[in-house]
């Protein structure tokens, strides 16, 4: 009578280790075969293989539709819409060059996802500090932002880390991560966890994968979309006093940085300070001070 009990407990016990087993098995398989090495940073990456940048691009597209119709857009003649049309269309041409030259590095060839971009750039009625670059090219400014950046350079230096974040299908990295946790979560369901237990689990995988994950992808940006800036004969030293200025919008206000998705903005401009020299030798070797592309609308 009571060897039934116990070996009920036992086997319960060995079930729950056999699933956790499994599903860590297949997590493993699915993180090292769809890991590679990315050109343009050099560094690893996970990005499924059955999300190709034409999905994303899709996702990209029925997001901007859906944004335009919430948020009033200026009219495409208005002097701040071509002011900000001019600086994407000036980043847009140097970013064939741009990546090159990143691949390069690495000794690697640029994928040139951008090539099938199809570009627009809107501005947004809005009090938004904020602007954006989805997959496939589709560009948005907040007119909140206008007064913050407060003059050319400074946007380029914003719009070159938004563009940067599409380049690096970051976007394709997150959706990644994001079933990556969907296994974790399944696998503590099918074990037996608790709410709590999944709770703290999950906090865990927050703070110590998902947060620092996503504040590398924003360190990413922030120095590709230098590299872009200066190759574009904007001046990168615009970078410091901006997000002095985006620190005293935010009005000190922010979360630590360990409970952050993005580097707090002393870190940022450590960052970019360091990266000077480089994007002064960027803007030496690309800057032709030439006309803009037509590729954005």
């Amino acid at each position: 009578m009571r060897q039934n009990p116990l070996g009920t407990r036992r086997g319960f016990g060995g079930l729950r280790i056999w699933v956790l087993v499994l599903f860590a098995i297949y997590g493993g398989y699915y993180w090292i075969s769809n890991r590679s090495t990315d050109a343009l940073t050099g560094e690893s990456v996970v990005i499924d293989k059955n999300i190709s940048p034409e999905d994303e691009t899709a996702l990209g597209l029925q997001a901007y539709q859906e944004i335009l119709t919430q948020e009033p857009a200026l009219p495409p003649d208005s002097q701040t819409a071509r002011q900000v049309r001019e600086v994407a269309q000036r980043l847009i041409a140097v970013i064939p060059e741009v990546e090159d030259a990143l691949a390069a590095e690495h000794q690697m060839q640029a994928p040139h996802v951008e090539r099938a971009f199809d570009w627009a750039v809107n501005v947004l009625q809005s009090d938004q500090v904020n602007a954006f670059c989805l997959p496939g090219g589709k560009i948005a400014v907040y007119t909140g932002l206008i007064p913050v950046a407060e003059n050319a350079d400074a946007m380029a230096v914003v719009l070159g880390h938004e563009i940067s974040h599409a380049l690096l299908r970051h976007g394709a990295q997150r959706m990644t991560e994001q079933k990556l946790a969907q296994i974790g979560q399944m696998a503590g369901a099918a074990s037996g966890m608790d709410q709590q237990q999944m709770q703290a689990v999950m906090a865990v995988y927050g703070y110590g994968r998902a947060l620092p994950y996503a504040r590398k992808q924003e360190t990413q940006a922030d120095e590709m979309g230098l590299m872009l800036a200066a190759a574009a004969c904007y001046d990168p030293h615009s970078a410091i006093p901006l997000w002095q200025r985006m620190e005293a919008a935010s009005g000190g206000s922010s979360q630590p940085e360990f409970a952050s998705t993005h580097p707090n903005p002393g870190t940022r401009i450590q960052n970019l300070q360091a990266l000077m020299p480089k994007a002064m030798e960027y803007r030496a070797r690309f800057c032709k001070a030439s006309g803009t592309t037509p590729a954005a609308r």
